[in-house]
């Protein structure tokens, strides 16, 4: 069954990963920016980076039949010295009318500080001001209840922001009905050790529903699996759930998303 991964960061991953993408039915992929595996010495290194995001990836995942998009922004890991974070988002015009570009994202907090928040609402504000939806990264563990409320907040004190434009990622089972209460759209994040496990993110929607929610793998430099949405989608057909149902949350609601941006589309 053909889906849509709408969260991996590939940038970490081999040419045979894309290929078992391919093989699975992903049709699209959705590259967010962020941490490297270590803290970048210049904003120079985020030009680099954003160059691979919006050159060399598409260009990767096109020999596999792979529509490849991305995110663009400093990443919450490395948001905390506002001056350095500023410098990078100076870098952001040039890139974000690149073909592949679909808004800004992955911002968010990370340690819940002061500063990552001013770099995430100057985040929000530059995608409001250009009419770009918006993926945010949820704290991990301890910091992620507090983390999400704080960016709820804020959200909801930027005037004209449309909800529906904004989804907020890593949501688990604390922090999920908060997200749809607010309008936003809500992401799982399957991780085999931490996150959602295919289970829980399953018992999620059971529980939640349907609507405003997609899956992702999120696989990166650490221990995730790039197959964890078909794998959740197997586990889906275990439990019974039909088709029509499994490809509603694995390809129609990533699609009904991502196509806020003018730039998603699945044309080969």
């Amino acid at each position: 069954m053909s889906y849509i991964e709408p969260h991996a960061h590939m940038v970490s991953r081999t040419t045979d990963d894309y290929e078992k993408l391919a093989l699975a039915g992903c049709e699209a992929l959705c590259e967010p920016a962020f941490w490297a595996g270590f803290d970048r010495s210049s904003p120079q290194a985020f030009h680099d980076y954003f160059r691979q995001l919006t050159e060399v990836e598409p260009a990767r995942a096109a020999k596999f039949a792979i529509r490849h998009f991305c995110w663009l922004c400093i990443n919450p890991k490395e948001a905390d010295d506002p001056g350095f974070a500023r410098e990078v988002m100076t870098l952001l015009p040039d890139f974000l009318d690149k073909p592949n570009v679909l808004g800004i994202g992955e911002i968010g907090l990370n340690k819940n500080t002061r500063n990552e928040l001013a770099i995430f609402e100057e985040h929000v504000q530059l995608a409001l001001d250009r009419g770009l939806p918006v993926l945010i990264h949820t704290p991990h563990l301890e910091d992620k209840l507090k983390g999400t409320r704080i960016m709820l907040d804020s959200l909801a004190n930027f005037s004209g922001l449309d909800p529906s434009m904004v989804i907020i990622d890593h949501v688990e089972e604390h922090t999920v009905r908060m997200v749809l209460d607010a309008g936003h759209w809500a992401g799982m994040t399957l991780y085999p050790e931490s996150k959602c496990t295919p289970s829980r993110a399953i018992d999620i929607l059971e529980t939640e529903g349907l609507e405003r929610i997609w899956m992702n793998s999120a696989c990166d430099w650490g221990v995730s699996d790039p197959l964890a949405v078909p794998r959740c989608m197997l586990e889906m057909k275990r439990r019974g759930y039909s088709r029509e149902t499994i490809r509603k949350v694995a390809f129609d609601n990533p699609r009904d998303f991502l196509s806020a941006s003018t730039n998603f589309n699945l044309d080969i």
